[in-house]
């Protein structure tokens, strides 16, 4: 007697499974893509339409000019000075920033008496408002500042320096400024990575004869490096886009030479009152910064080996 094989259950449809998945997902996050689109894409929009017009002033109307508003911007030399003191002022921002923040974490990182008291008051120049930022430093340098009274008083300089009245001392005076306004931020994000280092890992370096410089550069600094990766992304594009410290202190000046992309952006629009062109500077600046990204993240980001 020959046995009959029970039927097979239908499978489920295979695509039906994923489709519902994918509604549900883009259900959860439509909340985070519509605020995404009300705070983001419609400036963007507005900014692009905007740098295809002329309007002088902010309200009025004007009309279409095409696209000489870049034309004009990328023919202009002030652009491409500021451009490049962008550049200077990114570098300089990125190397104090780092050099603090790795020394400042290193040193969070040991353990000593009073270390959760460290821990928390390093943090304290960053949550500190701009302003506040501001006007300590520059009390704190002017010609009659405590800077200057013990440089002169311990024979240093034999008279009072003017931090922000030549270019280059203005330039490096406003980028130290920033980097100690941000660095504890990268410190306290160093020192998360830090400690998610197993020790057993130094332990074992320490016991095959393993110098401290060698399990820094062996261990520290490989584990470290999708934290570095984030600070370097992320970091980059915040300074770049730094303007309260900048224009409180200094104004773009002396000479223009703390006048970077962002402070031009503000002064030919609501000083030149040419806002049209603002917006095109801001579209190209926004460009600058997407290539930048895609090529970071193309060349840095951390390799994952396969298992």
């Amino acid at each position: 007697m020959s046995s009959v094989a029970p039927p097979t259950p239908q499978p489920q449809s295979r695509r039906l499974v994923p489709l519902k998945r994918i509604a549900l997902g883009y259900l959860f996050v439509a909340p985070l893509l519509l605020w995404l689109a009300g705070t983001i894409l419609y400036p963007l929009l507005s900014a692009i339409l905007l740098s295809v017009q002329d309007v002088k002033i902010i309200g009025t109307s004007g009309s279409f000019v095409g696209l000489d508003n870049y034309t004009r911007v990328l023919t202009t030399s002030s652009f491409w000075q500021a451009l490049g003191r962008s550049g200077i002022w990114v570098l300089g921002n990125a190397l104090a920033q780092t050099l603090a923040a790795f020394a400042t974490a290193l040193i969070l990182n040991q353990r000593f008496r009073g270390q959760q008291l460290a821990r928390v008051w390093i943090i304290l120049s960053w949550i500190v408002p701009t302003v506040v930022v501001v006007i300590i430093w520059r009390w704190l340098l002017s010609s009659s500042g405590i800077v200057n009274y013990l440089l002169t008083s311990l024979g240093l300089v034999n008279e009072a320096i003017g931090f922000f009245g030549t270019r280059n001392a203005a330039s490096s005076s406003v980028i130290l400024i920033n980097s100690w306004r941000w660095f504890p931020f990268m410190a306290v994000t160093l020192l998360a990575g830090l400690q998610s280092i197993p020790r057993e890992l130094y332990e074992a370096a320490a016991v095959d004869g393993a110098t401290p410089r060698q399990r820094f550069f062996r261990i520290t600094l490989p584990m470290l490096q999708p934290v570095l990766f984030v600070l370097g992304l992320v970091g980059t594009l915040l300074s770049f886009n730094v303007f309260d410290v900048i224009w409180l202190l200094t104004g773009g000046g002396p000479s223009s030479a703390t006048t970077t992309l962002p402070v031009y952006i503000y002064d030919t629009a609501f000083t030149k009152y040419r806002l049209s062109q603002a917006a095109a500077i801001s579209v190209v600046s926004g460009a600058v910064l997407l290539i930048f990204a895609l090529l970071f993240i193309r060349v840095m980001s951390p390799r994952q080996e396969e298992a």
